[in-house]
């Protein structure tokens, strides 16, 4: 992937954050490597609990806790999973950060294949309703 953003030590990265995955129940591991706009790296993982619902995603554990840090402007994040090929985040996930994150900010996705599809969070979810909406 060579799009003038993306950096390739951002595959390492978030194969670490990938590795905190707590998936006990589903044995299907999500990191996610947030980026901010001064290039610090927040890091997310899937963690499962036995009550589904309480479950979250990688990509809101990094976003809950760049917030949670204060950490509002981010350049990109990197979501990667145990799928053969990149997939993409889920329902849930593309709300969240339509609400937290500019719609032209990259989402890089990938997998176990190392193949890195770009999007932006207004190609995951098209006309996608936000708190920004309400201004």
């Amino acid at each position: 992937m060579n799009d003038g953003i993306f950096k390739e030590e951002w595959l390492t990265e978030v194969q670490n954050a990938q590795k905190r995955a707590y998936t006990p129940y589903s044995n299907f591991n999500v990191g996610a490597l947030l980026i901010t706009e001064d290039d610090e790296y927040i890091y997310g993982a899937n963690i499962e609990n036995a009550a589904h619902p309480a479950a979250i995603c990688a990509e809101r554990t990094a976003l809950v806790s760049a917030y949670a840090n204060n950490k509002r402007k981010f350049k990109a994040i990197v979501v990667i999973t145990d799928s053969p090929e990149p997939a993409s985040p889920c329902g849930v996930c593309r709300q969240v950060m339509k609400e937290l994150c500019h719609d032209d900010m990259p989402v890089y996705l990938t997998s176990k294949s190392g193949e890195v599809i770009k999007r932006t969070v207004d190609d995951l979810l098209p006309l996608g309703f936000s708190g920004k909406d309400m201004e």
